[in-house]
């Protein structure tokens, strides 16, 4: 919006020349985002407080979780609105790619508001059935998907990191792949978030170095220098990045060990389909199990442990998701979370290396 009304101008007032740079406007969104999250985060726990939105702790979860019970939850929202509102401000509307990552925050976050109000509608940890929300993603996730291979100009190859000669196309087949990954995504950091600031720390630092994917995937001389596939416009999806890394540092200052309010399924979700949708549209999206690579532990944890126990009656772990497996073992929450973000940075970084390695 602001980029529409002001860069036009830089032919009469040149400092708005500014607003032509990529990397300047998510600093500014940035920026923006993490005001609007700082400023509105007291607020919101109020509201949510008044409104009696505190979470509902599972009866099967680890104990030292039952103290938590009634703390203000759904705090996904302010994420979700300073970093779609900064997105909004500085990124090009123009840009397709820039509403279809929208479209899946907002669709996804829908989801997961639905899914917070029910349970704390009935005053349980259920929330829609597995089965429910399943389907209600993998619709979205195919809209999603469709629209991204309509996009004029977009290629349906599938990227090997590593690999520069290997791109396979799968043509409409990309379809049911780019829905998979999204739908995988979303539940991954969904069920890593389980800790005070368990989830958005890993998701701001895969958000940041998914906005430099993005950023050398659209712009055609950093693209042909390291050798990766050339995306016309997937560079405008930096600023949604930058977006998301200050939002969720926002958020964190009130979810940060003890946490004043808890994401809610109405944050997770649509961060990690979110995630998915960049990665896909800059052609990184099989570098996401190296770069999410907490999220994948996590979800790898809950898919062994009811594997296991349904063929052989015994559990791997304590408890799944993994986190409350250290729970149990006597780790203390704020050391799980902190060991969890060193993970993140080096998982970061050595997707990153693949850049360069082809």
């Amino acid at each position: 919006m602001l980029y529409q009304l002001l860069y036009p101008l830089h032919t009469t007032y040149s400092v708005f020349n500014v607003f032509r740079y990529i990397t300047f406007r998510t600093m500014l969104a940035g920026l923006t985002a993490l005001t609007i999250s700082l400023v509105l985060g007291p607020g919101l726990i109020r509201w949510l407080t008044s409104m009696r939105l505190g979470q509902q702790i599972r009866d099967d979860g680890p104990e030292s979780h039952l103290a938590k019970a009634g703390t203000p939850t759904m705090g996904g929202l302010l994420i979700l609105f300073s970093g779609v509102l900064a997105t909004l401000l500085l990124a090009d509307l123009s840009n397709v790619y820039v509403w279809i990552v929208l479209a899946a925050t907002i669709g996804f976050g829908g989801i997961g508001f639905i899914d917070d109000f029910r349970k704390l509608q009935g005053q349980s940890s259920r929330g829609l059935s597995a089965r429910g929300k399943l389907v209600l993603q993998v619709t979205m996730a195919v809209g999603i998907a469709v629209g991204l291979v309509e996009t004029p100009g977009f290629p349906t190859t599938v990227h090997l990191p590593l690999l520069k000669d290997v791109r396979p196309d799968l043509g409409w087949w990309y379809v049911p792949f780019a829905a998979f990954v999204i739908v995988a995504m979303s539940n991954a950091v969904n069920l890593t978030d389980g800790l005070d600031g368990l989830a958005i720390g890993p998701v701001a630092i895969a958000a940041g170095t998914m906005g430099i994917f993005a950023y050398v995937a659209g712009n055609a001389r950093f693209a042909e220098y390291l050798q990766i596939a050339y995306v016309a416009g997937a560079g405008e999806l930096m600023i949604f990045c930058g977006a998301v890394v200050a939002a969720g540092l926002g958020f964190l200052w009130f979810n940060a060990y003890p946490a004043q309010v808890f994401m809610g399924d109405v944050g997770s979700l649509p961060l990690g389909a979110a995630l998915a949708v960049v990665a896909l549209a800059s052609k990184q999206a099989l570098i996401l199990p190296l770069l999410g690579g907490v999220f994948l532990v996590e979800a790898l944890s809950v898919i062994f442990q009811v594997g296991s126990f349904k063929t052989r009656g015994k559990r791997l772990f304590k408890m799944a998701p993994i986190h409350h497996h250290f729970e149990l073992l006597g780790w203390p929450e704020p050391l799980i979370i902190v060991r969890a973000w060193i993970v993140a940075v080096v998982c970061a970084l050595v997707a990153l290396a693949t850049l360069k390695l082809r």
